[in-house]
């Protein structure tokens, strides 16, 4: 079983962030009461902190949801119905989707509970508790005679935690969640429900508008939410998907206000954000940017060749849309967060404060007993780690790719021992794996993957060192003259994982001679190739991770010391945070200022029809000429549809409820702005926004365009 610190290190290094300035914090929400919420209240929050964290009784986190693994969700009925944002949902509505009946495409409502659509493997997490165990973990390790055996200690300390918070209750999950570098533990107490239904979104030219050309990008006008619910078993716990299994009764669910938003007003989010680097040092910073280049310029050519399949076919479209929007939000990310680190001197900035911390060592000898050389080694390790990060992130992000070989190595994983299984074992290896082909080749195209394999490799030789080239390409020389497309050729025209038929058939054969083998699989060989290299490399780059981890972790306790007294917040690790703010409008550039909101107006200039990225639904473009707004319109005639506020949020808070004062809905949290790219490393207090979708926009969508009013009526609308 893994060690607490190797487990903390596969969850991430997680560091603490600068005192708070302006709106900067993502807050542990068990601490509102003793560092926030007089200032909440200073600035508009009507709300108690035990109105926003409590575990004796509902209070507003019961009603937010760790959406899927990577996204936050929102409960807004008593039925179980939950918002989150279309890209959120992106992913479940491409596998329900079919050229026949494309929902990407043409958005879906399901009219009753009959209609919504199960989505398998999709989950909602509900947060029980969170609760400091720091002391406990400690206690467990002051027995220690070394470092190994302190690791052993605190790890049976936090199993025993974890099994003591769950027990006598079948429907809990727990775990310990490392915070300030390892410098505190939490127990996060969670309840999972996995019977979760689609119930409806709007198109994608309504829920994507703007698509890549807009992400991260404000001035915005995306309706980006989808709709969802949860169900239970009769007794309201987790179940897994049955026709008897009924909607949710929620503890609590948000209620939603129509009187919308104005500059100024208090604002919050709770959500599950992903992760920040809020206290890199400098060189850290610069192997980012190293790391980010790299996958930048991978990223970008395998997008070339996926949009040109894809715009040539609809099927093509449908099977690689969420592939496509995953790599390219990630990728456009990069770009935004290094152009913002040179235009922000954010490097510069992490070097001062490196200094000031050196110089707050120097101060007193106790001090430089304690902390003396950390940044030294922090800065030795992260220039012994930068090549292997750039290297690492190639190989993953060209050879990697090619998803044939991803194909061949999981099958060949799942039947690893069947020749020495019994009987009943082999047969349900075998069905394990009938079913993970049917997922992966239901969204696979084999000529795709062959120009991608092409192009991905000929990165590979372009950017790779000598050493970590795989062994294939010297059969690329010998036995193909150095013809990369010709060895993919003849690797996808004999392996037997070029489609999901050739596949079975093989595996069937093997099965019945009783033994399974692919080692004489081209695309088999090209993954353990592969795999030889960077695995190599792995073992390096993580025994220098492991030092920089100890050494950060010491780096971020002098921080602690140093900042002693301030309120200060962890850097976000995918656990349950509050931030707030204030609507606000911001300016980019001399001369240029951008409102704090956008209406439909900007949609409708917006509109080019010869543009798949900001084509307008006739409908929608009918009832804007009606002005056929119904109770969602603004009072002076206009119809809301984006807002900003002050918020500090990163990836993972998509789809996160934004709060008016009242702790009522007035919006769905979905983007940051590209002026504050470099946001996850330093808060721009000046710069950095929040991009919301307006609450009253959604409903007008579901109504008036959806004709879902009835979804409405089950809603608590103010």
């Amino acid at each position: 079983m893994k060690t607490l610190k190797r487990i903390l290190i596969a969850l991430a290094v997680i560091s603490i962030s600068l005192p708070a300035v302006a709106d900067e914090g993502m807050w542990l929400l068990p601490l509102l009461e003793k560092m926030n919420i007089k200032t909440m209240q200073q600035m508009g929050c009507e709300l108690s902190a035990s109105d926003i964290y409590n575990i004796n009784h509902s209070s507003l986190k019961d009603a937010v949801v760790k959406f899927g693994g990577g996204c936050t969700g929102e409960v807004v009925s008593s039925r179980g119905l939950l918002l989150t944002n279309h890209h959120c949902g992106y992913s479940a509505i491409q596998r329900l989707s079919t050229v026949e009946h494309d929902y990407l495409t043409d958005g879906y409502w399901a009219m009753d509970y009959s209609q919504e659509l199960p989505v398998e493997g999709l989950t909602v997490t509900f947060m029980q508790s969170m609760t400091d165990v720091t002391s406990k973990l400690e206690k467990a390790a002051r027995k220690a005679q070394n470092d190994s055996q302190r690791d052993s200690l605190m790890g049976v300390a936090a199993r025993q935690l974890i099994e003591e918070a769950i027990s006598g209750n079948d429907f809990l999950d727990a775990d310990i969640s490392s915070l300030f570098g390892g410098n505190k533990y939490y127990l996060v107490v969670y309840k999972i429900y996995k019977d979760v239904r689609f119930v409806g979104a709007p198109p994608s030219s309504i829920g994507k508008f703007g698509a890549d050309t807009d992400n991260w990008m404000w001035p915005r006008h995306t309706c980006d939410f989808s709709m969802f619910r949860i169900y239970s078993d009769k007794n309201g716990n987790p179940a897994e998907y049955s026709e008897d299994n009924v909607p949710y009764n929620p503890v609590t669910h948000l209620t939603v206000s129509l009187k919308g938003i104005n500059e100024g007003d208090f604002s919050m989010i709770i959500g599950y954000p992903g992760s920040t680097n809020r206290y890199l040092t400098g060189p850290e910073i610069a192997m980012q940017k190293a790391g980010n280049e790299a996958g930048i310029y991978c990223r970008g050519r395998r997008q070339e060749v996926l949009m040109e399949d894809m715009l040539a076919d609809p099927e093509v479209r449908i099977k690689y849309a969420s592939k496509y929007s995953s790599s390219s939000n990630y990728w456009k990310n990069w770009i935004g967060m290094n152009e913002q680190i040179a235009n922000l001197k954010v490097e510069e900035r992490r070097y001062e404060n490196d200094n000031a911390f050196r110089n707050w060592i120097a101060a007193k000898p106790g001090r430089n007993k304690k902390y003396a050389g950390v940044l030294d080694e922090i800065y030795a390790l992260t220039e012994q780690l930068t090549a292997g990060e750039v290297n690492l992130t190639y190989l993953t992000e060209s050879l990697g790719r090619v998803e044939i070989a991803s194909i061949a190595n999981n099958v060949a994983n799942r039947l690893r021992n069947y020749d020495t299984a019994d009987e009943a074992t082999r047969k349900e290896m075998l069905e394990t794996v009938d079913a993970l082909m049917d997922s992966f080749y239901k969204d696979y195209n084999m000529p795709t993957d062959v120009k991608v394999a092409k192009e991905m490799i000929k990165v590979a030789k372009e950017k790779l060192p000598e050493r970590l080239l795989p062994e294939f390409f010297e059969v690329i020389d010998s036995e193909f003259a150095g013809d990369i497309d010709a060895y993919v050729d003849d690797l996808f025209a004999t392996s037997a994982f070029s489609s999901k038929e050739k596949a079975a058939t093989d595996i069937a054969a093997k099965a019945a001679s009783g033994r399974i083998s692919f080692v004489d699989d081209p695309a088999y060989q090209y993954v353990q190739d592969y795999r030889t290299v960077g695995l190599a490399e792995q073992m390096s780059y993580t025994a220098a991770s492991e030092k920089l981890y100890e050494a950060r972790k010491k780096y971020i306790a002098g921080q602690m010391e140093m900042n002693q007294g301030k309120a200060m917040y962890p850097d976000a690790n995918m656990t349950m945070r509050l931030t707030y703010g204030q609507v606000k409008a911001y300016e980019p550039k001399d001369g240029v200022i951008y409102k704090y909101y956008t209406t439909l107006k900007g949609v409708m200039e917006k509109e080019d029809p010869d543009n798949w990225e900001f084509v307008v639904p006739q409908k929608l473009k009918d009832l804007y000429a009606a002005k056929d707004f119904g109770r969602y319109g603004n009072p002076d005639g206009s119809m809301p549809n984006c807002f900003i506020m002050t918020g500090d949020i990163t990836g993972g808070n998509s789809g996160s409820p934004v709060f008016n004062g009242k702790g009522q809905l007035t919006g769905l949290a979905f983007d940051g702005n590209w002026e504050a790219m470099s946001g996850d490393i330093i808060f721009e207090p000046d710069l950095q926004r929040c991009i919301c979708v307006d609450i009253r926009y959604v409903l007008f969508i579901i109504d008036k365009f959806g004709g879902a009013g009835y979804l409405l009526d089950e809603m608590t609308i103010d």
